[in-house]
Parts: structure tokens; C-alpha cells; sequence
């Protein structure tokens, strides 16, 4: 089977794992599959105030990447490609076509039109996140119908974004995957008393000190000032906060803190590369993603959960989005906005450390079996199986 993946999210090769495994896994089975991943040629994931990042392309047999020309190179919807786009169809011609840029994207629909243009007859594939209710009015719900009547499967990343799929109408097969699972080769537990002492901070395995750890954006909309609040109110505690990160919530933290007299147990981290990030997970007793459901957002999944999970960490998070689905019975979660309920899960962690053993065993399994670029790898391919014979 050839397939097509299209998708600016694999501008970072890292991304890349999981189709990775996807092509080993189907030689491996006697199936062989052929991969093209066709990227924006230049993207800039910050808008205009961030980088550019401009990937190179690269063919290991039977998995390439295909950097093409791109119209926009901040908003997903709006990218789609240049004509150089018609020869690659030629060359590779594809018998699944995957867009991963929502329902509403050009780039899909650009797709389909090439693929009936030229005749291909490849199946196509979508992938949303998006899990909230909408409304949509001309051009973009003709281009949302036009894009869901010619797909022949969805992947939804969470089990709201499968049932918006249904509310606008799409009656296809669909199955909940997330976009980007993890390596479990990398995200394992390790010991990490060096990188905790540069850090300021005692071993995780220290009694007389406790490491709340949180890595993401500092933004409203991820609870850290409901965090913040839980954790002033355990000042009797020998807890320390390590943030990893940046944005604009830092100094509004740095002030509630310093206000409890607390500001002491900070501790800041910024620009964290992705393979050091399992470092700071190992330096954690417990990683928590307090995030808060606004009209326009609630959490798609929470990527740093599975990556925590995997390397042994308790993980305590809100009920916000798919976060639950996450964690299922390895972790604690606690209503999104709550401040008492936090600080319960927070001090249950740091006074039962045979509670925290429990989670941080449970949490490693329950990755593993679920959530590694393995295990999403073969139930994707089943899934491709069930498109091609509908």
C-alpha cells in the first residue's frame, strides 16, 4: 500500500516516530508500505513574531519526507501547496490519502480535487482534533461538506472530536487515535539526582522533599494560577515547583508565590529541548496539567501526560477535554478550576507514598500498553484495512 501523509506537523522529524513505525511494522508483517510525507516547505509555527522553520526532505526506501511549496505558513487551515504538488502525485501515486489539518482544510480539499483530477481513485483520510461545538457560515461550511463528503475515513484524536465529526454530518468509519504517541525508549523512568541537583532540588526519592512538576505554555487557559493557588495552600509542606516552559502567566506566578512567601521553591526553566525533556520528568515526584475549558479551546489530549506516564511520574490533571480519557484509573484527576480539589490530590501524593508508588507503576503500564508509537502504529494500520475494504 502507498500511503500520503500531509500535515505541517511533520516539520520536526521527532513527530515523524510513529509513521516511522509504520512503515517498519508493515515489511516486518509481510505487508509492505510505502510512506510519502509531504510538508510545507517553510513554516512558521509562531506567526510572524516566531521562527521559521524550513525541514529538509529526506527518502530512507520505503519512507520519505517531501518538503513542497506552501501558500500561508501560520494558519493550518489555509495552507495548501504549489503545483509541484501534481508531479509528486504523479510520481508517487498514493492509495491512501491522510490530511491532518482539521475538516475545514484547503490543503484537504486540494487533495481531493487532484486525487479525482488525475484519476488516482486513492482512498482518503482525515485527522481533527477539534472538539468543541461550532458554527460555520459560506464559503467555509461548503468547504467543510465539499472535504466530509469525499472522506472515506476520519481519525479523531479524541472521543469529543469524533462526536463533532458526527454532529456535522459525517457518517463515515472513525476511530479515536491520538496524532503522536511516545518512545518509550526515551520516556522511561531513570534516575536523574545529577540534573535534580543542578536543578536546585533533592533526588524524587528524597523524603524530605516533594518536586511538582509542570511543563507547557504559561498561559491562563492551562490553570497555572489555580496550580499556584493549590500549592500556596500547603505551605507546611516541603514541596518545590519546577516549571518548564515559557509565556506570559510567569510573572503573575512568581508574584502569588512570593505573596504566600513561597517564592523560594520556584524553580524556572526555559527552551527545553524535546530529547531533554524526560530529564525533567525524572527529577519529578508528580506532573500536573491543571488546563481550563474556555468558549474556544479545552484539552485535545495532553501529550506531556503519556510522556510522564511513561517514565514512572504520578500525573494529576483536570477533567478538562480528553485529559480523563488519558489518564483512566493511573493517576488523579480533579474538577478543572477547583483549587481545594487539587490541593487534596497534592497533599494525597506527598503524605502516601505508597499511593504515589501505585500510580507512578500503573501510569508506566498504562502507557505502554496504549499510548506508545507502537501500539498506535498497528491500530492504525488496522484501520487503513478497514477503509480500503469499505
Amino acid at each position: 500500500m502507498r500511503l500520503w501523509v500531509v500535515s505541517h506537523t511533520y516539520i520536526v522529524d521527532l513527530n515523524c516516530d510513529k509513521l516511522k513505525v509504520m512503515a517498519a511494522l508493515a515489511v516486518d508483517g509481510g505487508k509492505p508500505l510505502d510512506i510519502t510525507v509531504i510538508v510545507p516547505r517553510t513554516w512558521k509555527p509562531g506567526g510572524v513574531v516566531g521562527g521559521t522553520i524550513r525541514p529538509q526532505g529526506y527518502d530512507q526506501g520505503n519512507f520519505r519526507v517531501v518538503p513542497v511549496g506552501n501558500f500561508s505558513q501560520t494558519h493550518q487551515g489555509l495552507l495548501c501547496f504549489r503545483t509541484e504538488l501534481v508531479s509528486l502525485l504523479r510520481q508517487h501515486p498514493p492509495d491512501v490519502i491522510q490530511v491532518e489539518q482539521g475538516t475545514k482544510s484547503l490543503a484537504y480539499a486540494q487533495l481531493i480535487a487532484l486525487n479525482r483530477l488525475l484519476k488516482l481513485g486513492a482512498k482518503r483520510v482525515l485527522f481533527t482534533w477539534w472538539n468543541l461545538p461550532y458554527r460555520l457560515r459560506p464559503p467555509l461550511l461548503w468547504l467543510e461538506r465539499y472535504n466530509l463528503h469525499h472522506t472515506d475515513g476520519a481519525i479523531a484524536g479524541n472521543r469529543d472530536a469524533a462526536a463533532i465529526l458526527r454532529q456535522r454530518g459525517y457518517c463515515g468509519p472513525v476511530t479515536v487515535l491520538p496524532q503522536l504517541g511516545v518512545n518509550e525508549q526515551q520516556f522511561c523512568p531513570r534516575p536523574q539526582p545529577e540534573w535534580a541537583a543542578a536543578l536546585g532540588l533533592l533526588p524524587k526519592d528524597c523524603p524530605e522533599e516533594f518536586t511538582v512538576g509542570y511543563i507547557g505554555r504559561f498561559v491562563p487557559e492551562k490553570g497555572l494560577r489555580t496550580l499556584a493557588e493549590a500549592l500556596a495552600g500547603l505551605p507546611e509542606l516541603p514541596w518545590r515547583w519546577l516549571l518548564v516552559g515559557r509565556g506570559p502567566l510567569r510573572a503573575e506566578v512568581v508574584a502569588r508565590m512570593q505573596q504566600a512567601g513561597l517564592g523560594d521553591r520556584l524553580r524556572w526553566v526555559e527552551s527545553v529541548p524535546h530529547a531533554d525533556i524526560p530529564r525533567y520528568l525524572n527529577v519529578m515526584n508528580a506532573l500536573v496539567l491543571p488546563s481550563e475549558t474556555t468558549p474556544h479551546w479545552k484539552e485535545q489530549f495532553g501529550h506531556v501526560l503519556i510522556e510522564a506516564m511513561a517514565c514512572g511520574v504520578p500525573v494529576i490533571g483536570s477533567d478538562s477535554g480528553e485529559i480523563p480519557h488519558v489518564i483512566g484509573d493511573a493517576g488523579l484527576v480533579f474538577p478543572e478550576g477547583q483549587v481545594a480539589a487539587l490541593r487534596d490530590r497534592l497533599q494525597s501524593l506527598m503524605q502516601r507514598p505508597a499511593l504515589a508508588d501505585d500510580l507512578a507503576a500503573r501510569g508506566h503500564q498504562r502507557a505502554i500498553a496504549h499510548f506508545t508509537n507502537r501500539v498506535l502504529a498497528e491500530k492504525q494500520l488496522a484501520f487503513y484495512d478497514q477503509v480500503m475494504i469499505e
